[in-house]
Protein backbone atom coordinates (compact mmCIF):
# COMPACT_ATOMS: atom_id res chain seq x y z
CA UNK A 1 0.00 0.00 0.00
CA UNK A 2 1.34 3.42 -0.99
CA UNK A 3 1.20 6.20 1.57
CA UNK A 4 -0.33 9.34 -0.07
CA UNK A 5 0.29 11.69 2.84
CA UNK A 6 3.42 13.85 2.57
CA UNK A 7 5.94 13.48 5.29
CA UNK A 8 6.09 16.34 7.81
CA UNK A 9 9.53 17.38 6.56
CA UNK A 10 8.48 17.27 2.86
CA UNK A 11 8.98 20.48 0.78
CA UNK A 12 5.49 19.96 -0.76
CA UNK A 13 3.73 20.43 2.56
CA UNK A 14 0.97 23.09 2.21
CA UNK A 15 1.12 23.18 -1.60
CA UNK A 16 -2.47 21.98 -1.91
CA UNK A 17 -3.67 24.80 0.32
CA UNK A 18 -1.90 27.42 -1.77
CA UNK A 19 -3.21 25.93 -5.02
CA UNK A 20 -6.76 25.89 -3.65
CA UNK A 21 -6.47 29.52 -2.52
CA UNK A 22 -5.20 30.58 -5.95
CA UNK A 23 -7.94 28.63 -7.72
CA UNK A 24 -10.68 30.17 -5.57
CA UNK A 25 -9.28 33.67 -6.04
CA UNK A 26 -9.09 33.18 -9.80
CA UNK A 27 -12.65 31.89 -9.85
CA UNK A 28 -13.87 34.93 -7.89
CA UNK A 29 -12.12 37.33 -10.31
CA UNK A 30 -13.57 35.59 -13.37
CA UNK A 31 -17.06 35.62 -11.83
CA UNK A 32 -16.78 39.34 -10.99
CA UNK A 33 -15.67 40.16 -14.55
CA UNK A 34 -18.49 38.06 -16.01
CA UNK A 35 -21.06 39.85 -13.86
CA UNK A 36 -19.59 43.24 -14.82
CA UNK A 37 -19.81 42.24 -18.48
CA UNK A 38 -23.46 41.22 -18.17
CA UNK A 39 -24.18 44.49 -16.37
CA UNK A 40 -22.48 46.45 -19.17
CA UNK A 41 -24.52 44.66 -21.84
CA UNK A 42 -27.75 45.37 -19.94
CA UNK A 43 -26.78 49.06 -19.61
CA UNK A 44 -26.00 49.19 -23.34
CA UNK A 45 -29.42 47.80 -24.21
CA UNK A 46 -31.11 50.34 -21.92
CA UNK A 47 -29.16 53.15 -23.62
CA UNK A 48 -30.27 51.90 -27.05
CA UNK A 49 -33.91 51.84 -25.95
CA UNK A 50 -33.68 55.29 -24.35
CA UNK A 51 -32.02 56.89 -27.39
CA UNK A 52 -34.52 55.35 -29.79
CA UNK A 53 -37.51 56.47 -27.73
CA UNK A 54 -36.12 59.99 -27.26
CA UNK A 55 -35.48 60.44 -31.00
CA UNK A 56 -38.99 59.21 -31.79
CA UNK A 57 -40.62 61.58 -29.29
CA UNK A 58 -38.63 64.61 -30.47
CA UNK A 59 -39.59 63.77 -34.06
CA UNK A 60 -43.22 63.97 -32.94
CA UNK A 61 -42.62 67.37 -31.29
CA UNK A 62 -42.46 66.22 -27.64
CA UNK A 63 -38.91 67.27 -26.70
CA UNK A 64 -39.57 67.84 -22.96
CA UNK A 65 -41.23 64.46 -22.62
CA UNK A 66 -38.40 62.84 -24.61
CA UNK A 67 -35.70 63.92 -22.15
CA UNK A 68 -37.76 62.84 -19.15
CA UNK A 69 -38.60 59.43 -20.60
CA UNK A 70 -35.05 58.78 -21.82
CA UNK A 71 -33.68 59.45 -18.33
CA UNK A 72 -36.22 57.03 -16.88
CA UNK A 73 -35.35 54.26 -19.37
CA UNK A 74 -31.56 54.76 -19.34
CA UNK A 75 -29.28 53.50 -16.56
CA UNK A 76 -29.07 55.68 -13.46
CA UNK A 77 -26.84 58.71 -13.97
CA UNK A 78 -26.90 58.52 -17.78
CA UNK A 79 -26.63 61.69 -19.82
CA UNK A 80 -29.14 62.48 -22.55
CA UNK A 81 -28.30 64.83 -25.43
CA UNK A 82 -30.85 65.84 -28.05
CA UNK A 83 -29.75 67.64 -31.21
CA UNK A 84 -32.04 69.01 -33.91
CA UNK A 85 -30.47 70.01 -37.24
CA UNK A 86 -32.86 70.98 -39.97
CA UNK A 87 -35.41 68.20 -40.17
CA UNK A 88 -33.26 65.59 -38.41
CA UNK A 89 -33.05 64.82 -34.72
CA UNK A 90 -30.28 62.88 -33.02
CA UNK A 91 -30.55 61.47 -29.50
CA UNK A 92 -27.40 60.35 -27.69
CA UNK A 93 -27.58 58.52 -24.37
CA UNK A 94 -24.39 57.58 -22.54
CA UNK A 95 -23.77 55.94 -19.18
CA UNK A 96 -20.74 55.20 -17.05
CA UNK A 97 -21.18 51.70 -15.59
CA UNK A 98 -18.74 50.13 -13.18
CA UNK A 99 -15.68 52.10 -14.26
CA UNK A 100 -13.50 50.31 -11.73
CA UNK A 101 -14.44 46.85 -13.03
CA UNK A 102 -14.31 47.55 -16.77
CA UNK A 103 -11.86 50.34 -17.52
CA UNK A 104 -12.03 51.64 -21.06
CA UNK A 105 -15.55 50.38 -21.69
CA UNK A 106 -17.92 53.06 -22.90
CA UNK A 107 -21.64 52.53 -22.76
CA UNK A 108 -23.85 54.63 -25.01
CA UNK A 109 -26.17 54.69 -27.97
CA UNK A 110 -27.27 57.09 -30.63
CA UNK A 111 -30.52 57.17 -32.56
CA UNK A 112 -31.75 59.42 -35.34
CA UNK A 113 -35.17 60.32 -36.69
CA UNK A 114 -36.71 62.73 -39.17
CA UNK A 115 -39.06 65.38 -37.80
CA UNK A 116 -42.73 65.06 -38.66
CA UNK A 117 -43.91 67.38 -41.45
CA UNK A 118 -44.66 70.85 -40.11
CA UNK A 119 -42.21 70.56 -37.18
CA UNK A 120 -38.99 71.31 -39.10
CA UNK A 121 -37.60 74.78 -38.51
Amino acid sequence: MVDMMPRPDSPDRGAVTVEAALALTSLAVVLALALAGVSAVAAQLRCVDAAREAARLVARGEQDRATELARRIAPRGASVELTVRGDEVTARVSADPMVAMLPGVEIGAEAAAVLEPGLAS
